[in-house]
């Protein structure tokens, strides 16, 4: 946890999800998350989210691996494209949810530590209860889940199939 309780937010959007990310950006920061927004800063409706995307998901990473505990949000019309941009970064594990179950499974299940939304599939409140529940849901530590992720990441680091 960051010095406030909550863990630190990356967010990334495309241009579809720039005013749920507006929003979220400014709800999360009044309720005391430490909210790093990594882009873009102005609406371009060409533009390519797959960087900023990335960029955050690498953020998530960094700060795990230096001890901080962060998470991601990535948003764009439907939320596919920027999961998969995000789940190109070794250690990310991002899951699309798309409501309240998927996105609290993510995490108590999956430890998925990036959340993508699509900004054009929900109203505003709607996808902010979901990353709401999303960042307020711990992982399990059940065993089997452990195990299972134990095996995706023994996959990205070797390429090698775990039975």
């Amino acid at each position: 946890m960051t010095s406030s309780g909550f863990p630190r937010v990356h967010i990334a959007t495309d241009h579809a999800g720039m005013e749920l990310s507006a929003h979220l950006v400014s709800h999360l920061r009044a309720k005391g998350y430490d909210v790093i927004d990594h882009g873009p800063q102005a609406y371009d409706a060409l533009d390519d989210y797959p960087s900023y995307c990335i960029n955050a998901a690498r953020a998530v990473v960094a700060d795990q691996e230096a001890g901080t505990d962060a998470l991601g949000i990535v948003l764009g019309g439907s939320g596919n494209g920027e999961q998969i941009a995000a789940n190109k970064v070794k250690g990310v594990r991002a899951a699309l949810a798309w409501n309240l179950s998927t996105a609290t499974l993510a995490r108590n299940h999956n430890d998925a530590n990036v959340v993508a939304v699509g900004g054009r599939q929900h109203s505003v409140e709607e996808a902010t209860a979901i990353i709401e529940a999303f960042l307020a849901e711990p992982f399990s530590n059940d065993e089997r889940h452990v195990r299972r992720i134990g095996k995706i990441a023994a996959y990205e680091r070797t390429g090698e199939v775990i039975d």
